[in-house]
C-alpha cells in the first residue's frame, strides 16, 4: 500500500506504491520534456539525459521497506537499525544538476513525486485539492542551473506545501492511523524475533521478499511464539485500538489552538511513555511505561519554521534572465510567515488505563507548560467505557 494503513481508515486509500512510481515517471518524463522544448539547446539536454530523468521517476521508490515509510521511520529504529536514507551518498557536481531536482528536489522541496502523491492521495481520500502542478510545468524554466518559476506563481506554490501540510495532518497523521500504526510497530517487534524481520534488510534476496503479507502471517500463524502479536493484529481488526487524548503545541500562526513561544518549540523535546508515567499521582492502579504509547509528530511546509518561498527562485518573465526570491514582506499577509505544528498523541494500550493516563497526562502538561495544552480533554465517554469507536 502507498499509504501503509491509511485504508482503514480512509477506505479509497488502497492505491499501491507501484501506481505512485507508474505517475512520477509519467509527470518526471513531461518535465523534462517541456525543458527540453523550451530550453534543449541552451541547456544540453540529451536522450541519455531524458531516459535518465524517466528511469528516477520509476525507480525513486525502490529499497523501502513495507506499510509506506513506517517500517524504516518506526519498526527499525526500535531494532537500533538506521535507515540507509541517512547515509546517502552526496549529489554530484557535475553540470545539469537542475535534472536531480525533477524527481527529488533537495533544494527547495519541489518535485514531481510530491506533484503526484499529493494529487493522488487527495482524491483516493475523498479530499479536494486545488493545487495545479501542471501550471508550475509550463510556466517553469532553468536559469543558472536551476529550476525556477514565474512569479506570480507564487501562490500556486504555496497551495503545492499547504496541501501536503493538510494531508499529514488530515490523512497521514489521523489519531486512528496513528494508533493502528503504533500497534503494527509493536506486533513487529513482537514478531521480528521469530520471523527475523529487520534481518531481512541485510540480504537483498531475503529483504526484497518482505512486504505487507507479513501482517497476515503473524495473523493467521498458529505457532505460539507469534500469539502476542498475532491478539494486537487481532485488536486492529476488531477496532479496539490504543486510545488517545492528545494536545498540541503549535509555531503557526493562522490556527487558533495553544500557540507555544518560540523559544519553547525551538528547545522542544519529545514526550516519552517515562515523562507520562512520571507524571502519575500516587495511588490507585500503578502504570508502565508499557502501558503507554507516545507519537510525537511534526508538520511543516517542508522547511521546518520557515518560509519555504524564501529558498524558491523566481523570475518576472520569459525575457528576463534575472532570478529572484520573494521576501516576506512581498508574500501576501494572509498566508503564515512561518508555520510548524508539533503534535503529541499519549496512547493507552489498555482500554483500562484510559482514564489513569489521561489523568497522568494532564499532569505532564501542567508540570511542563502550567497549563493544560491539550485541544479537548478526553470525553468522558472514552474514559467510563472499554470499547473504541
Amino acid at each position: 500500500m502507498q499509504l501503509s494503513f491509511t485504508h482503514l481508515v480512509y477506505p479509497g486509500a488502497v492505491h499501491s506504491r507501484f501506481e505512485h512510481s507508474l505517475g512520477v515517471y509519467w509527470i518526471a518524463s513531461q518535465s523534462v520534456e517541456k525543458l527540453n522544448s523550451y530550453q534543449g539547446m541552451e541547456l544540453g539536454i540529451d536522450k541519455f539525459d531524458i531516459q535518465t530523468v524517466k528511469l528516477a521517476g520509476l525507480m525513486h521508490d525502490v529499497g523501502h521497506g513495507p506499510f509506506s515509510h513506517l517500517f524504516e521511520r518506526e519498526f527499525l529504529p526500535q531494532e537500533m537499525i538506521l535507515a540507509s536514507s541517512e547515509f546517502a551518498l552526496p549529489r554530484s557536481s557535475s553540470e545539469k544538476s537542475f535534472l536531480y531536482d525533477i524527481v527529488a528536489n533537495g533544494r527547495n522541496g519541489i518535485d514531481v513525486d510530491k506533484f503526484d502523491y499529493i494529487a493522488r492521495d487527495c482524491r483516493a481520500c475523498g479530499l479536494g485539492c486545488n493545487f495545479e502542478f501542471q501550471r508550475l510545468m509550463e510556466s517553469m524554466r532553468v536559469l543558472d542551473d536551476e529550476i525556477c518559476y514565474r512569479a506570480k506563481d507564487y501562490l500556486t506554490i504555496h497551495k503545492l506545501f499547504a496541501t501536503r501540510a493538510d494531508l499529514y495532518r488530515t490523512v497521514y497523521t489521523h489519531p486512528k492511523v496513528k494508533a493502528i500504526e503504533l500497534m503494527v510497530v509493536d506486533a513487529l517487534v513482537l514478531a521480528n524475533d521469530y520471523l527475523q524481520i529487520s534481518s531481512s534488510i541485510q540480504d537483498p534476496a531475503e529483504y526484497w521478499k518482505l512486504d505487507d503479507s507479513v501482517i497476515k502471517t503473524i495473523e493467521t500463524s498458529p505457532c505460539p511464539e507469534l500469539k502476542e502479536a498475532r491478539e494486537l493484529i487481532l485488536r486492529i481488526r476488531r477496532r479496539n485500538l490504543y486510545q488517545a487524548c492528545f494536545y498540541r503545541l503549535l509555531f503557526c500562526d493562522f490556527c487558533n489552538e495553544y500557540a507555544v513561544p518560540r523559544d519553547i518549540m525551538d528547545n522542544f523535546k519529545k514526550v516519552t511513555p517515562h515523562d507520562i508515567v512520571c507524571s502519575q499521582k500516587n495511588g490507585g492502579v500503578m502504570l508502565k511505561e508499557e502501558d503507554v504509547a507516545v507519537s510525537n509528530v511534526k508538520i511543516d511546509l517542508t522547511r521546518g519554521k520557515d518560509n519555504p518561498l524564501e529558498s524558491i527562485h523566481f523570475f518576472k518573465d520569459y525575457e528576463s534572465d534575472e532570478k529572484f526570491t520573494i521576501p516576506d514582506e512581498r508574500i501576501s499577509h494572509l498566508l503564515p510567515a512561518s508555520c510548524q505544528d508539533m503534535i503529541v498523541r499519549v496512547y493507552s494500550k489498555k482500554p483500562e488505563l484510559v482514564e489513569k493516563i489521561s489523568e497522568a497526562f494532564e499532569n505532564y502538561q501542567l508540570k511542563t507548560y502550567g497549563i493544560k495544552a491539550q485541544v479537548h480533554s478526553t470525553p468522558t465517554k472514552k474514559r467510563r467505557y472499554n470499547s473504541c469507536t
